[in-house]
């Protein structure tokens, strides 16, 4: 149903605490799902399974594999690096060719324990040296979503707001996100 919606770009397969095996069953069935509805489907640190899965790529942090590994497995398919807040980092992805870079997280999260906090001006500075497309992270809701948006993000992840709410079911709080 929230794929049908139209809004969302981007599906993200993050599965920390399951086996393999189980990354594989679910993430066959997400991704048909995806495509089904014209999302792209990434996979959250795992080069290899974005390559077993076929899906269309691959997110990294900064402690899995760097990007020049993860280009020679995925060849062409998008690959985005994780930049906390640091123009450095940013810099670094670029030059590395990296499809986008996500900063974050702009607000306390439910879905990961903060470790690095951004601040609205990195997306304005980095907006100022390049034109790679800017995914902003962390805590994002119907409150605070529009401000990330103003100021130069170009995508959204927002998780815990659409799948731990407990105001709203997944597609409610999706609406609420005009």
């Amino acid at each position: 149903m929230i794929l049908k919606s139209g809004k969302v770009s981007f599906f993200q397969l993050r599965l920390k605490n399951y086996s393999q095996n189980k990354k594989v069953i679910i993430g066959e069935k997400i991704k048909n799902i995806c495509k089904k509805n014209k999302v792209k489907f990434i996979i959250n640190d795992d080069p290899l399974l974005a390559l077993k899965l076929d899906a269309d790529g691959c997110h990294l942090g900064q402690k899995d594999m760097n990007i020049k590994n993860a280009k020679k497995i995925l060849g062409k398919k998008i690959i985005g690096i994780t930049c906390h807040n640091s123009i450095d980092l940013a810099k670094k992805a670029i030059k590395a060719k990296a499809d986008y870079i996500a900063f974050g997280a702009f607000n306390q999260s439910k879905t990961k324990k903060t470790k690095h906090a951004a601040s609205i001006n990195i997306l304005n500075k980095v907006k100022k040296f390049t034109k790679t497309p800017i995914v902003a992270i962390g805590g994002i809701n119907a409150d605070n979503y529009k401000n990330l948006l103003l100021n130069n993000a170009n995508f959204l992840a927002i998780s815990g707001y659409i799948w731990k709410n407990k105001k709203y079911k997944p597609l409610q709080a999706l609406e609420k996100l005009k």
